[in-house]
């Protein structure tokens, strides 16, 4: 039987987390559980795209959109099973554990949000995202993604949008979610150069925008500024 998890990863300039990973997804390959892992990429200028074939990734290059980055990256892949995870993102170790168990139940599932920063403000912000994750059904993209195919494709998958692509495709899930035990630890860094209170409650308030029918393009020059 061919591994059944294609894992999917959107990047650009991601040279700074990339190799961290990678490697914390071995396990998976050990395991016989990953068919392949597909870097996305939107014309990186660093060593991204060089590190991700020294770790014999399958490279997918378009234009910078991770909505359209994520879409394509699922098109290529061939596992029945899809998990998109973002770059700078590593798992926790024994997650391919958990995967599996989650595959037999059919249902789709994040992880738990974590991030690589010991300080208040880190703790906050990943407090608050999974309470979001688990009361309101809407993870992010930075707590991974894993979903069938079928489910996938029936969603109608992600979208080509500049912003909200992950909270589009989720709330297309219809609530059809569940946790994940293992944690997914992310980069604090783009909180701590705009401030962490100030991003998060961006992040909040954009979010109620979108959930109110703003459209992502106006959200993308919003989130911007």
């Amino acid at each position: 039987m061919r591994a059944p998890l294609s894992i999917i990863i959107p990047t650009l300039n991601a040279d700074a987390g990339l190799a961290q990973t990678l490697e914390a997804l071995m396990e998976g390959l050990s395991a016989g559980l990953i068919r392949e892992v597909i870097i996305s990429d939107g014309g990186s200028q660093d060593r991204t795209c060089d590190i991700a074939e020294e770790a014999g990734c399958e490279i997918v290059q378009g234009p910078a959109s991770r909505g359209g980055q994520l879409a394509r990256g699922a098109s290529e892949a061939r596992g029945e099973w899809f998990l998109f995870l973002h770059a700078d993102t590593m798992l926790e170790p024994g997650w391919s554990t958990d995967v599996v168990a989650q595959m037999k139940t059919g249902a789709s599932g994040y992880f738990k949000l974590r991030f690589d920063d010991p300080s208040f403000g880190a703790g906050w912000v990943a407090g608050w995202a999974n309470l979001r994750a688990r009361v309101f059904r809407l993870p992010y993209g930075d707590q991974g993604l894993l979903v069938s195919r079928e489910v996938y494709e029936a969603s109608g998958g992600y979208p080509d949008i500049p912003l909200m692509e992950d909270v589009a495709l989720v709330r297309c899930l219809s609530g059809r979610l569940t946790p994940l035990a293992p944690t997914a630890t992310t980069s604090w860094a783009r909180y701590e150069r705009a401030g962490w209170l100030r991003r998060g409650a961006k992040n909040i308030m954009i979010l109620l925008r979108y959930l109110l029918g703003a459209s992502p393009e106006r959200l993308a020059a919003s989130y911007r500024k």
